[in-house]
């Protein structure tokens, strides 16, 4: 299948995606969010198997959310969504790599990406700046 920006992947059964994924005690994997198409690491979050079967078969990335006990689909709120693009899986099953297409900013911070302090010398450098106030992220 050849993707491009718009193209989504999607499984017709997501069981086959499953059996590979080793979920944690809590029934949670860890999910790792990156720009398709520059690479750039966005996010860090939690997916259990509902979160992943609903992400494969939709398309829109969703995760678990352990502070709301819930399901949380990237944007709900914000309107900051993913769009999934490719779903990898490491050697031990215990994280998957989310390729997606994000739109606008990832962090609730109205950063682009989560990873925004670095440790230069002997201090903390915010790397990344704010392009959305948080407070017109969530209205």
């Amino acid at each position: 299948m050849k993707m491009t920006k718009t193209t989504l992947m999607t499984f017709a059964a997501p069981d086959a995606a499953l059996p590979l994924v080793r979920f944690d005690k809590d029934g949670l994997v860890p999910a790792i969010a990156q720009q398709h198409d520059t690479g750039e690491v966005l996010m860090m979050a939690w997916m259990n198997k509902d979160a992943l079967i609903e992400t494969l078969t939709t398309g829109r990335v969703c995760y678990w959310s352990r502070s709301r006990r819930g399901l949380w689909r990237k944007g709900e709120t914000s309107g900051q969504g993913q769009t999934l693009v490719d779903l990898l899986i490491d050697c031990d099953g215990d994280t998957i790599l989310l390729k997606v297409d994000q739109s606008g900013v990832a962090c609730h911070t109205g950063r682009r990406t989560c990873f925004y302090t670095a440790i230069r010398g002997d201090g903390a450098v915010e790397v990344s700046p704010v392009l959305i106030a948080p407070e017109n992220l969530y209205k």
